[in-house]
């Protein structure tokens, strides 16, 4: 079988199976299968699969089909402007958590040598991102998942960032290392009973432990907001990602540990997706 006979045959199954993205999807599947890029499969597409590759692409497309996500069967993600290994058992990034990265830079354009704190890391795509682009920061992540550590470890040694990262594996209420000028965070901000309404490829292979944010969706976040309060620096900003119906809860607790509200960013549908708040 040829290239484009199996990219048209993987094409019409995960079509059938519902998967948006089914033709950029069996063409990233089918360069993992080969190990070549998508050029090389528009200038080869009348050649011949090996059969080795025929059945790695097979067996890639029949966990796509069933919903398992293309991040983890490529095992990377592009994230801003670098590219991140990616396991399983740690959240993919999404492309509206960029809205961080875009914002942090704003805020400190003219800034230098700053102590950022990410708490719940997961692949470090955030931190990472941001050290990559602020030569004189140096950063610190915590997360409870030891794969997430791991992973993040891992990503940073491709990044050249091992000296300007420390890591601790940890849950945010009993961690009290530091003092930070910026605090960012994605945590878990889905509650219990919204899970089941998340698309398949979500609920049924990434971590829970990264999505529940218990009965009211904040449990999380409340925690988050408590121990930046007592581990930011007076002024230094704190900047979460939340779900789009959170806002006001959100700010309430912030303004409560001693928080004012800078601004809410809204994602690329127009939703709240991130809050600015600055300790005063």
């Amino acid at each position: 079988m040829n290239i484009r006979v199996a990219l048209n045959n993987a094409n019409e199954i995960l079509k059938k199976n519902n998967i948006k993205t089914h033709k950029l999807d069996s063409e990233v599947l089918m360069c993992k299968a080969v190990k070549k890029d998508r050029s090389f499969l528009i200038l080869n597409s009348s050649n011949e699969l090996m059969e080795k590759d025929l059945k790695k692409y097979d067996g890639l497309i029949k966990k796509r089909s069933k919903g398992e996500p293309i991040a983890y069967l490529v095992g990377k993600k592009d994230f801003w402007k670098y590219q991140f290994d990616i396991k399983k058992d740690v959240l993919v990034p999404r492309p509206e958590t960029e809205l961080i990265v875009e914002e942090v830079l704003k805020l400190t354009k003219n800034k230098s040598k700053l102590n950022i704190l990410d708490i719940g890391v997961g692949s470090g795509c955030l931190l990472l991102s941001i050290l990559k682009e602020k030569k004189e920061f140096n950063g610190t992540g915590i997360d409870i998942s030891k794969k997430c550590i791991e992973l993040t470890k891992i990503n940073s040694s491709k990044l050249g960032l091992n000296n300007r990262v420390k890591l601790f594996k940890t849950d945010v209420d009993n961690f009290a290392y530091g003092k930070y000028d910026l605090i960012i965070s994605n945590p878990p901000y889905i509650n219990k009973l919204g899970l089941k309404n998340l698309e398949k490829d979500i609920v049924s292979f990434e971590p829970i432990l990264a999505l529940n944010g218990g009965l009211d969706g904040i449990s999380e976040i409340r925690k988050v907001i408590k121990k930046s309060s007592e581990l930011i620096k007076l002024n230094g900003k704190l900047i979460l990602e939340i779900a789009f119906d959170q806002r006001d809860k959100v700010s309430k607790l912030l303004k409560s540990k001693g928080f004012y509200i800078n601004k809410v960013l809204k994602d690329f549908s127009n939703f709240d997706r991130c809050i600015v708040s600055t300790k005063i």
